[in-house]
């Protein structure tokens, strides 16, 4: 009996998820659909396609499905700039680049910023339009370079590129992009990119004076543009418009900027062109005397500019005051994330719950251990170095004492050498005085093994000095090469702190002769007067 029960219970469980399954995969192929007939209808049922694409969005966000979401967000834009409706077109894009964030997917940040540069680029915003342009061309070629895209990938970021520069009138600048769009274009993979392409030759063509040859393009794109995308055509017969006028077919001219308005009535499309379409007109009927009708488009011209451009209507003046909608959108999107996840959280089983509360309290104890860990290694590093720092100050202070305890020694050898040089010299004058009392050969000898002993103990000392300022030294030998042994005598006294008249009674030579020596040696040294000589040798 109790194995009946089970065995009940599994059948019921195998039904629901079965069910569930079935159910969800309803859902996944209802919004695939809704999102195939939004792309079949969208250039001629501009609403009807915003509609399903909105509902796309949002169901697929519930989902969790972000790249279906943005792929949505991604062509709203088309639609909403056929309506004129600019902001919303600004923030769809700017949400679109904060989902993909976290999708990690190049290709789709290029796209965005693709759309980023041609919205900016309607408003006149050339700078900030080419930057994002360019931002989106620099990641497709890095995704080319690691063979991630084929480069054929490429066209459609230089046909954007190519495309603002016709609006902004630079047909030579275009010409350079239209030829790198047919360097990279797949004609077989891509007849869509073809037509359009030849389209924007045509134009590049009208402005080159070549008419006859547009004319042959405009005339050989029309069908296609009427079979596939109708509502393109606004620009095709404009442009097509401009190459009669150019050509003096006035009737032709006029009737091809007609067509023109026409087409954006029936599709509800490109509207904002029509601005240029009705200045147009204005000038064609001021031309030929018909200043009514001149007026009347004049007038046309002036009102649609500033419904669709000026800072004062409705639909664009929160476009034109652009302000940092990345960082509200970002916030928005994430309370919209933090609600979904709430919600996802309270769908799931309990035990589930308890077991992610465990980890995660787990997970901030070891990190708080951590934490705690690295704060008492910082603390111990922190001790050590002070101590090594401490260590190393009292080192230098002991080694700076001792090489001063040395030259003071140093500078008391000296003085001994000057007492012992005085003491033997009024000996050695002595002994010349008292010739009389001894051989001249004896007297001799005992004055020569004086005039040994002092240059001994200059020797002596020098060894001994040198010892101790061995630094000094080779800085002194190494940046003036050309001091004599008598120069360094003097350098080597002057950092003991010698006077003048020490070194005179130490040199056997006069106060006078020593002053003519520092001068010499300030020379060679290239001192300037200003410059201290005894600090100058003491900071060597």
């Amino acid at each position: 009996m109790f194995s009946k029960k089970i065995g009940a219970n599994i059948l019921l469980l195998l039904v629901y998820i079965a069910t569930f399954s079935q159910s969800y995969s309803q859902e996944e192929d209802s919004t695939l659909k809704a999102f195939n007939r939004a792309i079949e209808i969208r250039y001629h049922n501009p609403d009807s396609t915003l509609y399903l694409l909105e509902k796309v969005y949002k169901e697929s966000l519930i989902k969790g499905d972000t790249l279906r979401a943005v792929n949505a967000l991604l062509e709203m834009p088309n639609i909403d700039g056929q309506l004129i409706d600019y902001s919303k077109t600004y923030d769809d894009l700017w949400q679109a680049l904060f989902l993909s964030e976290n999708l990690n997917d190049p290709k789709l940040t290029a796209s965005i910023y693709c759309y980023l540069g041609r919205v900016h680029s309607y408003f006149k915003r050339k700078e900030k339009a080419f930057q994002y342009l360019n931002t989106a061309l620099n990641l497709k070629k890095d995704l080319v370079q690691k063979n991630i895209l084929d480069k054929s990938e490429l066209t459609y970021n230089y046909y954007t590129i190519l495309a603002t520069h016709r609006e902004t009138n630079q047909h030579v600048l275009g010409r350079k992009y239209l030829d790198s769009c047919l360097l990279y274009v797949k004609p077989s993979n891509s007849p869509i990119a073809i037509t359009y392409l030849k389209f924007e030759e045509a134009f590049i063509l009208l402005k080159e004076n070549k008419f006859n040859e547009a004319l042959a393009l405009f005339n050989e794109i029309e069908p296609w543009f009427i079979k596939k995308r109708p509502s393109y055509l606004v620009l095709v017969y404009t442009y097509w418009g401009d190459t009669f006028k150019a050509m003096n077919q006035n009737k032709n001219c006029e009737n091809m900027y007609h067509k023109a308005l026409d087409i954006s009535k029936t599709y509800n499309s490109h509207k904002d062109f029509t601005v240029l379409i009705h200045e147009r007109l204005s000038d064609f009927y001021l031309e030929h005397g018909n200043y009514k009708k001149s007026y009347v488009y004049l007038k046309n011209a002036k009102n649609l500019d500033a419904l669709f451009f000026d800072s004062r209507s409705e639909k664009n003046k929160s476009f034109l005051g652009i302000r940092d909608e990345y960082r509200i959108e970002k916030e928005r999107q994430e309370k919209v994330i933090q609600k979904q996840r709430l919600a996802q959280l309270e769908q799931e089983d309990k035990i589930s719950l308890l077991q992610r509360i465990i980890l995660l309290g787990s997970l901030i104890f070891g990190v708080l251990i951590g934490l705690i860990y690295v704060k008492q290694l910082r603390i111990k590093h922190k001790a050590e170095k002070s101590l090594i720092r401490k260590n190393k100050r009292l080192e230098i202070q002991k080694a700076k004492e001792l090489l001063e305890l040395k030259n003071k020694e140093l500078a008391a050898s000296a003085l001994q050498l000057v007492e012992k040089d005085e003491f033997l010299r009024q000996l050695k004058n002595n002994l010349k005085e008292n010739k009389s009392s001894a051989t001249n050969t004896e007297i001799n000898k005992v004055i020569k093994s004086i005039s040994i002993s002092n240059d001994q103990s200059w020797e002596e000392f020098k060894l001994r000095f040198t010892a101790v300022n061995e630094k000094f030294y080779k800085k002194l030998t190494s940046q003036f090469p050309k001091l004599s042994q008598g120069d360094q005598k003097i350098c080597a006294l002057i950092k003991l702190n010698f006077s003048s008249k020490d070194m005179a009674r130490l040199l056997g030579i006069s106060v006078e002769s020593v002053h003519t020596t520092r001068y010499r040696l300030r020379k060679k040294m290239g001192l300037p007067r200003s410059t201290n000589l005894e600090n100058f040798i003491a900071s060597i």
